[in-house]
């Protein structure tokens, strides 16, 4: 709590001092060299600290290249969106009109990042998604001025089927909150697993963020499947997978799911997690030179351990400073900026990685095995998976 407590008064610290911007006269602002980039990331609520490490991530791969994006210094502005999507729009709108950004950075949740959407197309302001999966942004409501650097909803479920499948998991129950996440979680899941020659024998939900789940693990002892799949993340996972093991389920159905089971929780379920299988773009035990370089210099910067929010706000920069340096800073070149973008490949912690036609990663998606408190890589899921972005067509 304490190294968390530091971390992010530090935060409000940097963050503090960089917007002191804010306060400036248009005129200075006007006639200021630097790029302005906006962060609207939650800051208060249940996903503050997702938010902050997002930005620690996006700042350490600035100060990597000297604190400078295309030879320019940044001048920052922040907005808290609070993770309220009734609020998207009038924040988004803050940033790309009061504060005339060059850049938005955010979001962490689908339903705000919608009104970030709305704003980034009809404004034309780059956006650069860290963390919402949610689908419409690289399929129906794509842009070729929004890039994602995370993932979709649907693409770490659609890497469990094969794996299953090769373990001999023929009969399976899904398992969700019933809401956006939930059902493209699903989407993802029902498309790789069934193509792998999977059969879902039962479909279970319930209203987010309800953790009652009693009776529904009352109706999976019941159905006696081969495996359950599932997509829950925080306190909801934690209360999930320590009512699996009680409930008796641990050690008689295999328990697989989306890695956001998994992640952040498993000091809080202790043993209960042990042996759960996961897939995921990203793990802290992935054993590779590029992984252990970052979270070194991760821990030094921030005193903390980084975690997949802090890869992903990270490769939002590294993305950012390879658009940038292709034009020289000159970020209203848009057709090279873009294309810089598109083409590149991210030396990620995670692994390399390029863009999809659609703008989200086409990543390794890691299968993961809970042991001793640690999501420990046992294998590639997927190699190089692509969303299908269908419905995407780009202006």
């Amino acid at each position: 709590m304490t190294t968390r407590r530091l971390v992010l008064t530090r935060s409000a610290a940097l963050v503090g001092a960089a917007s002191t911007g804010l306060l400036l006269p248009e005129i200075v602002r006007a006639q200021s060299s630097k790029i302005r980039v906006g962060l609207m990331l939650p800051y208060t609520g249940t996903f503050a600290p997702l938010g902050v490490a997002i930005e620690n991530g996006f700042r350490m791969a600035i100060e990597q290249q000297g604190g400078k994006i295309g030879g320019r210094e940044i001048e920052w502005f922040k907005v808290d969106d609070e993770s309220d999507p009734s609020k998207g729009v009038e924040n988004a709108s803050k940033l790309v009109q009061r504060d005339k950004v060059d850049v938005m950075v955010g979001t962490v949740h689908s339903g705000v990042q919608m009104g970030i959407q709305k704003v980034a197309r009809d404004s034309g302001v780059l956006s650069l998604i860290p963390n919402a999966g949610v689908h419409a942004a690289t399929r129906g409501l794509c842009s070729p001025n929004v890039f994602r650097t995370s993932f979709s909803n649907s693409q770490p479920t659609l890497a469990l089927g094969k794996p299953m499948m090769e373990r001999g998991l023929k009969k399976t129950v899904w398992i969700t909150w019933k809401y956006a996440a939930g059902d493209e979680a699903f989407e993802g899941f029902r498309d790789g697993y069934t193509k792998a020659g999977g059969t879902v024998i039962k479909e279970l939900g319930l209203p987010f963020p309800n953790v009652e789940f009693q009776a529904l693990l009352t109706e999976i002892a019941a159905l006696k499947p081969d495996a359950v799949a599932c997509f829950f993340a925080g306190g909801g996972a934690v209360k999930f997978i320590k009512d699996y093991a009680a409930a008796g389920l641990k050690d008689k159905i295999p328990l697989w799911g989306s890695g956001f089971l998994t992640e952040g929780v498993l000091e809080a379920v202790g043993p209960a997690g042990d042996g759960i299988m996961s897939t995921m773009h990203y793990s802290d035990s992935l054993d590779t030179p590029r992984n252990k370089e970052f979270r070194l210099a991760y821990a030094k910067m921030f005193r903390q351990q980084p975690d997949v929010y802090g890869v992903q706000g990270y490769d939002t920069g590294l993305l950012l400073v390879q658009g940038a340096n292709a034009v020289k800073g000159d970020l209203s070149n848009k057709q090279a900026l873009y294309k810089a973008m598109e083409s590149t490949t991210i030396d990620s912690p995670r692994g390399k990685w390029k863009m999809s036609k659609s703008h989200n990663p086409i990543q390794d998606i890691y299968l993961r095995r809970v042991e001793n408190r640690e999501n420990k890589v046992i294998g590639i899921a997927a190699k190089q998976l692509e969303d299908s972005g269908a419905g995407c067509k780009m202006a």
